[in-house]
């Protein structure tokens, strides 16, 4: 099985309508989880644990998708 590293992140946000931190110095970093599963548990505590704050809002990466930028993208990869 192939490993799909995930990230959980999040942090007051300028706007609640909006993905920009307030302070990008005080990105609250949950931790790296090897599945999607366990990421969302974390994902969901934190969200819930906040959930009185509209401005406070967590992220799941997902960082197996990214990709070495020095290698040519996929012609389908490149259509967004």
């Amino acid at each position: 099985m192939a490993q799909r590293l995930h990230l959980v992140f999040g942090g007051e946000l300028v706007d609640p309508s909006k993905s920009a931190f307030k302070d990008m110095d005080d990105i609250h970093i949950v931790g790296m989880f090897p599945d999607y599963e366990s990421a969302y548990a974390a994902w969901k505590a934190e969200a819930q644990r906040t959930v009185d704050d509209a401005h406070m809002r967590y992220f799941i990466a997902h960082i197996h998708r990214l990709r070495d930028e020095e290698q040519e993208a996929s012609s389908t990869e490149e259509l967004g």
